[in-house]
């Protein structure tokens, strides 16, 4: 397995130094205006629309409000379809059994679960509205015994709040956070199964990670070779529909462990997978590339 470094292209938008930039946000205070304009006229979902696809998406963390092309690509991606009624994410940054639900009320609280950043991030809101109905509709899906837990104060934390940000900057979608209960694809795959009647409610099914999760490259342009190898190989078994590849990620893969130190970021592709109407089907990816050396590779599933 090769450790070695590549030369990748630089991207549109260089930044010199994202943990310190001159003036934090400044890029997404520029890209609000025209992002609400947009958003005030996207078409809402319609019966008619039929079931929104599930989605598994590269969050990134508070540097993404400094990188203008990765904010145009989650707006794309979310202008590509209808608008939800509803959203439902799982995130690498909560990691929760049994099976627990944020707090439902509006205005639910943003967990600011990263450190060392300015301190402009820490005062960023996202003030959503009541996901009461989503949380009763999915603890009445589940069975016996993988009982619900249904918080009353826990928040969305940054793999929800940060993309959504750029994604639905109106923050007038109801969003609501499910744990990730285990490390196991094949019962994610089944939690991911139950939820799938959602989306042909118009609600957006969302497994939030990051395609490679391993140590940051500084250095603008150098993508490392385990973050590279790992990123095709996902994207080959994603082309073919592979699950059983997928799934056996950390013994198959290349570019691991390095790739993934500790699994959390991957594994939510297995809540999207399954619930995806055939987790099988070729993926589409609607967001590929690097930042920091780390793949923010982001596919959906009808």
């Amino acid at each position: 397995m090769s450790t070695d470094s590549a030369r990748a292209p630089k991207p549109e938008n260089t930044v010199t130094d994202l943990f310190n930039p001159a003036a934090p946000a400044a890029a997404y205070d520029a890209f609000l205006p025209s992002a609400l304009t947009r958003a005030r006229a996207q078409r809402e979902w319609v019966p008619s629309d039929g079931a929104l696809p599930s989605l598994y998406l590269s969050h990134g963390a508070p540097p993404l409000f400094d990188l203008p092309d990765w904010m145009r690509e989650l707006s794309d991606w979310a202008h590509s379809l209808p608008k939800p009624k509803a959203i439902l994410v799982v995130s690498a940054h909560w990691e929760d059994a049994p099976l627990a639900l944020s707090a439902p009320a509006a205005g639910t609280p943003l967990v600011y679960d990263f450190g060392g950043f300015h301190s402009r991030y820490y005062t960023m809101t996202y003030p959503t509205p009541d996901a009461g109905d989503l949380a009763r509709r999915i603890a009445a899906m589940m069975p016996d015994d993988e009982p619900v837990y249904q918080h009353s104060s826990r928040g969305l934390d940054h793999g929800a709040w940060i993309p959504l940000m750029a994604m639905y900057p109106l923050a007038d979608i109801p969003v609501l956070q499910m744990s990730m209960p285990t490390h196991d694809p094949a019962r994610l795959l089944s939690l991911g199964h139950r939820l799938k009647s959602l989306r042909a409610e118009g609600v957006l099914i969302v497994g939030s990670g990051f395609m490679t999760h391993g140590q940051l490259s500084l250095e603008t342009g150098v993508v490392p070779a385990w973050s590279s190898e790992f990123d095709a190989w996902a994207a080959d078994a994603l082309a073919r529909g592979d699950v059983d590849q997928l799934a056996g990620f950390a013994d198959r893969a290349p570019g691991m462990p390095h790739a993934h130190p500790t699994h959390d970021h991957f594994l939510p592709i297995f809540i999207t997978l399954g619930a995806a109407a055939n987790a099988e089907q070729p993926a589409r990816t609607a967001i590929d590339g690097y930042v920091l050396g780390l793949a923010k590779r982001s596919f959906e599933l009808a």
